[in-house]
């Protein structure tokens, strides 16, 4: 790999958008410009320009979304660009809360080190030695910066293990990774080159990659005695277009990143509700019988529900899924089931997929069109192995196939009575080195399109029904659900972890994955309860699972088990009040997970958070913890170790008031102080700190707990 060194330093060009340009050596710029106080971007291009011309991510007007085609990278449009203090240093830029100084020039590596203007210390250096390299041979790129052994990292999306990333080598790159490792297992589903920093002196820093190219970010594996300490992030033949934000608490900067990709999409309040799944019921062969019976027992054993996903199976024939298509001998009438779906008060979701079987009836019509991703050179589709069969992925950067997707959506699941498409297997792992997209009339190769099909495919969805929903006012309509994707499916979506295994370290580690989606920028994030893959959970596993997710912002009860069995809230009758209790529980707190809900929109604030996103200043909430926050008030402690039936938890300061208290009884525990307590195996631990209001909703009349009843209580503590 070759540095990339200056030739030229051009502070403030006066025709120039930037406020910064550093000619290069070999050719192409390095040009920097300050978006706010307290962010900035830099993008190297080369002399040829730009491998990647449009953005799909960047959206930084509220309200306003990308065009389909995308956004010209340049652009600096939405951006209010802050005043620059003026320096006498011709090699620095500064706002009062951001500050950049460069090295470099005449032939040497370029430097830049960020400064906090107020204490005048460094919180990130580029490596002194050679901070950014490129490879002629592969087009990869590296960033290279120094590293403190105390720094804390994290992000990235759904990764896995301990939230301190400090140490990983990590990779952002969509996979359908059933059955992962859930402490170790790298990469999941996502593409999310976003990674913030805890610098020593406690500041915050985030950095978003924009590309959409594979990247890998070396958190402190690698080590070469010529560089001293370092990290890197990797960059698979795209660009270096990186945005640094920084603030004094981990809020801040996620709020910036967030509201830089578009904000997060508030979702229809009876998403909110619990909801059920399990790939058995539809794959059977009597399956709108086991749908029908799914409903009287729900009735039977009184559990509250608000919406039941169909999983595949009814568009399946053997193991093969045909989208968009019914399998009439399992499901002779559809609009039937789903009526009484309805009827029981359940929202109906079907599972969609991205990819045609070569013999699906609408195959031959789409690769006329153009419609699929397809080999450069013959123009044909690319046919890769997919379900059990052969098939090829839709191009959803080809018009003639987003249109043929929105029409299918409309006639054959929402016209039949199913309310919502939910978008699974997009995770688009094409092996054909030659594969390109339409690129919405500029083609893109594959491997820098790949987590892009995820997003646009769950904007068509999403678009689809936003539009039905107006068509028959039906506002609460307007919403969908992705398994995999880029930043900007959180404008359209809801999300969650995958295809889980049933296991107490999948329990564990699956709370640490949905933290860190949080922290990512991902809020609307739940788990698979009781496990996708896998063996069938015993009572008590399945018990704690469901009070652990309980308290997520998604709770989908999902599996696909051997012998099409299902994970369901009666499996084991020896806890199924309690299992009962744990979902009523979350109803019961609807209202102030709503309001939860609302700050993620609005505020652009994470729903669960780890204690130290509340406790930034609390030391002891950077160790590693099953507990979560839930908004600004409750504490949740899960209980995920076998036959356990006490735990200890950690209670952090409080900025005012001595006590935190437990949500049964209202017994005070004392804040800063590490606590043993009850966890009965019928109860899921829950603490709501001093001063806190919780408004709670109960059920009237003996009916069952929805999703909207009102609040009947204001719980102070």
């Amino acid at each position: 790999m070759k540095p990339i060194a200056g030739s030229a330093w051009i502070s403030s060009p006066g025709e120039s958008s930037a406020d910064a340009v550093i000619d290069l050596k070999e050719g192409g710029q390095l040009r920097l410009v300050f978006l706010s106080e307290t962010m900035a971007r830099v993008t190297w291009q080369s002399s040829e320009g730009f491998k990647e011309p449009r953005t799909w991510a960047i959206a930084p007007v509220s309200g306003q979304d990308v065009a389909w085609e995308g956004r010209p990278r340049e652009t600096l449009a939405g951006f209010d660009r802050p005043k620059l203090s003026p320096r006498a240093d011709t090699k620095s830029l500064e706002t009062s809360k951001l500050r950049v100084n460069w090295t470099g020039g005449e032939g040497e590596p370029i430097r830049l080190i960020w400064t906090d203007p107020a204490n005048n210390k460094p919180f990130q250096s580029d490596r002194v030695t050679s901070a950014y390299l490129n490879e002629d041979r592969t087009g990869l790129l590296r960033h290279c910066l120094e590293r403190d052994p105390s720094e804390h990292y994290f992000g990235l999306g759904d990764k896995t293990g301990p939230l301190n990333l400090h140490g990983r080598r990590l990779r952002c790159l969509g996979q359908d990774s059933i059955g992962y490792d859930p402490e170790r297992g790298d990469p999941l589903y996502k593409h999310w080159p976003f990674l913030i920093t805890r610098t020593v002196d406690g500041l915050w820093v985030g950095t978003y990659y924009d590309t959409l190219s594979a990247c890998t970010f070396d958190l402190g594996c690698e080590h070469d005695n010529y560089h001293g300490l370092f990290r890197t992030t990797e960059i698979d033949d795209g660009d270096l277009d990186y945005y640094l934000m920084v603030g004094s608490t981990p809020e801040e900067v996620i709020a910036q990143f967030v509201k830089l990709v578009g904000g997060t999409l508030l979702p229809p309040r009876w998403t909110l509700g619990y909801a059920q799944t399990a790939m058995g019921l539809a794959d059977s062969a009597n399956a709108q019988e086991m749908l029908s019976s799914f409903i009287d027992e729900c009735q039977y054993h009184q559990v509250p529900i608000s919406a039941f996903h169909y999983g595949s199976g009814y568009s399946s024939r053997g193991k093969q899924r045909y989208v968009f298509t019914w399998n009439t001998s399992k499901f002779p009438n559809p609009e039937e089931v789903n009526a009484k779906f309805h009827a029981a008060g359940m929202k109906v979701v079907a599972n969609l997929k991205p990819c045609l079987l070569d013999d699906h009836p609408a195959y031959k019509v789409l690769a006329e069109q153009g419609a699929f991703i397809e080999h450069e050179a013959s123009h044909q589709p690319v046919v890769e192995p997919y379900w059990d069969g052969q098939g090829s992925h839709l191009d959803f950067t080809c018009e003639q196939a987003v249109k043929w997707w929105q029409s299918q959506l409309k006639t054959q699941i929402l016209q039949r009575g199913i309310d919502v498409g939910w978008n699974d297997n997009n995770e688009y792992a094409i092996q054909a080195e030659d594969a390109i997209s339409a690129g919405m009339g500029a083609s893109l190769p594959m491997h820098r399109s790949r987590p892009l099909h995820g997003l646009l495919m769950t904007r068509a969805t999403f678009e689809s029904q936003k539009a039905h929903a107006q068509e028959t006012s039906q506002a609460d309509l307007a919403f969908t659900i992705t398994r995999a994707g880029p930043p900007g499916i959180q404008r359209y979506a809801q999300t969650w972890s995958g295809d889980n295994t049933t296991s107490w370290a999948s329990l564990k580690w699956n709370i640490r994955t949905g933290l860190q989606m949080s922290l990512s920028g991902m809020f609307n994030i739940g788990h698979d309860v009781g496990g996708f893959y896998g063996p069938i959970p015993d009572a008590e596993l399945f018990l704690r699972w469901v009070q652990s997710c309980s308290l997520n912002p998604r709770m989908v009860m999902n599996s696909w088990k051997a012998g099409n069995v299902s994970n369901l809230p009666w499996m084991h009758p020896e806890v199924t009040q309690a299992v009962i209790e744990a979902i009523r529980l979350r109803y019961q707190l609807l209202p102030y997970m709503w309001q939860c809900f609302e700050a993620a929109s609005h505020k652009h604030v994470p729903i669960i958070r780890p204690t130290f996103f509340n406790f930034p200043n609390d030391l002891k909430c950077f160790e590693d913890s099953d507990d979560f926050m839930l908004g600004d008030a409750l504490l949740v402690a899960p209980v995920v170790v076998q036959s356990a039936i006490t735990r200890e938890v950690y209670l952090p300061h409080l900025p005012t008031g001595e006590y935190w208290f437990d949500f049964y009884d209202k017994t005070p525990l004392k804040a800063g102080q590490r606590h043993t307590v009850k966890a009965p195996l019928n109860q899921l631990p829950l603490f709501v700190k001093s001063g806190a209001q919780i408004p709670i909703a109960m059920s009237v009349n003996g009916t069952l707990p929805k999703f909207d009843d009102s609040v009947t209580e204001v719980l102070k503590f």
